[in-house]
């Protein structure tokens, strides 16, 4: 989510003029850090053994009880009763079997400002916890440390690649922490590197994009990747597509719609485009957004919490076209982190606007969404805003084993009567037994595997106090709003 330019004009002058912060360009100084996962061993087979399978590829389909043989890091083979010679086998009975979520749009900085604001209304309150004031006063380590917790709370939440939309990389050294942050976790992300918003920055971006690409990116055959986060601007977007990264935009109201214009006159839009939130747009805009092939993604919490464009997300309007959203959790300042909300919010909004038409005496009303279409959108949708459709997104032989098994005989889901509704309509991150990346194991038995929550909770703890101090803000567990802090 981004805050208006004028807005963050005025406000950042006078935070600029009156808050100065302790920012270092070494990124040395990104205090402790997690170490990565090891590589994922070519030879390694995984059986994951008697599951209910939901592919989501039509080649494939659903199996009520079924087989998935990892190897390396790819899926071998789905089926029933697979014999794998020397696999490590898991017993998946009583288990739901899905393609990983993928989270289009999250700003992963913001993780230690968790709920810090679960009453916010507007835009503006948005901006008074992060961009106006704390966001100010970010160190490396604090960038460090938000997104590692972001990263972290999304594999425990069974979101197993995540598009991480960077606004606060106030130098090289910020960039460098939230991207080793991403590699510490072991999760599958899209690094896009934006911006801030307000306040005294390096001024580094974007041409900071080409010093991480051959830092951190030189083969896209990696976990984290890189695209560039952008307002509709040609120059910017020009360098993006010279150094071969795709585009995520904030994108909503009559003045993105005007920006993006003459753009797609040039034709300037296209499929290496998303676009975040879609709210208040005109049908011209629509209209370019289909012929262009352009990603986007709706957020169901976000518009709803912030009162943003129509405050229902276009999720009706993108269907309307024939365009497939994926869906995005944006913050976590004011709700929580995981998808399964975010499908129960978009399911019963557009349940709830269709019934409204309908009263209304409306005529010809467009299908209910079903929970398989929910579902689409927090995976292969996703996948395709990522520009990872050919490798994630869903469950086939070929595709890297991004998988989530759900435990179906858990006391809130069983008996499970339906597996497409068992998952869409009732379950839960603590319902998620296992999660693996790439092939890569980093849940299991309901745990993050690896995690030392200690050592997380005091990097969490320290960079709290540094914040709260900095910005004078005395910590209020129970407020039902924040104070202004800039």
């Amino acid at each position: 989510m981004t805050v208006s330019r004028r807005a963050i004009c005025k406000a950042g002058i006078a935070v600029a003029a009156g808050l100065a912060f302790g920012r270092t360009t070494d990124a040395a100084q990104t205090a402790e850090r997690f170490t990565a996962p090891a590589a994922i061993d070519p030879r390694q087979r995984l059986l994951l053994k008697g599951g209910t399978i939901i592919s989501l590829d039509p080649q494939i389909g659903n199996l009520a009880t079924g087989d998935v043989l990892i190897e390396g890091k790819r899926i071998a083979a789905i089926g029933p009763n697979l014999g794998a010679a020397g696999a490590q086998v898991i017993d998946a009975a009583n288990r739901i079997l899905i393609p990983g979520f993928v989270d289009c749009h999250r700003h992963s900085w913001e993780g230690q400002l968790r709920r810090i604001n679960p009453n916010a209304q507007t835009l503006a309150e948005y901006a008074n916890a992060t961009h106006l004031s704390f966001a100010t006063r970010y160190r490396p380590q604090d960038h460090y440390v938000g997104n590692l917790l972001t990263a972290l709370g999304c594999i425990d939440a069974g979101i197993t690649c995540l598009l991480d939309n960077s606004h606060n990389s106030r130098s090289a050294a910020h960039s460098d922490a939230a991207v080793e942050a991403l590699m510490d976790s072991g999760i599958r992300a899209v690094h896009a590197s934006g911006a801030p918003q307000a306040g005294t920055w390096d001024q580094q971006w974007p041409g900071d994009l080409t010093r991480l690409k051959d830092k951190y990116f030189r083969s896209d055959d990696q976990l984290v990747t890189l695209r560039m986060f952008s307002p509709v601007n040609r120059d910017n977007w020009a360098l993006a597509r010279r150094l071969g990264l795709m585009i995520t935009t904030e994108f909503q109201g009559p003045n993105a719609a005007m920006a993006l214009d003459p753009m797609w006159q040039d034709r300037l839009v296209g499929p290496d485009n998303c676009f975040n939130h879609c709210g208040a747009l005109p049908d011209r805009t629509w209209q370019i957004l289909r012929e262009s092939g352009a990603n986007i993604n709706v957020c169901p919490r976000s518009d709803a919490q912030y009162a943003l464009g129509e405050g229902f997300p276009p999720y009706q309007k993108a269907l309307d076209l024939g365009i497939r959203p994926g869906f995005s959790v944006d913050n976590e300042t004011s709700y929580s982190t995981d998808m399964f909300a975010e499908m129960r919010a978009a399911f019963m909004m557009q349940r709830a606007a269709l019934q409204n038409r309908r009263f209304a005496g409306e005529m010809n009303l467009p299908r209910p969404v079903n929970v398989r279409d929910v579902l689409e959108c927090a995976t292969i949708n996703g996948a395709r805003c990522a520009g990872l459709a050919s490798k994630i997104g869903t469950l086939a032989p070929g595709k890297e084993a991004d998988i989530v098994m759900i435990k179906s005989d858990d006391i809130n889901l069983y008996p499970s009567n339906n597996a497409l509704g068992t998952v869409v309509q009732a379950a839960e991150r603590s319902n998620i037994d296992t999660v693996i990346i790439g092939g890569r194991i980093r849940k299991r038995g309901g745990q993050v595997v690896g995690l030392d929550m200690n050592r997380l909770k005091r990097m969490v703890d320290e960079s709290r106090r540094y914040l709260f101090a900095a910005v004078n803000y005395r910590e209020d567990l129970f407020a039902d709003t924040l104070p202004k802090l800039y």
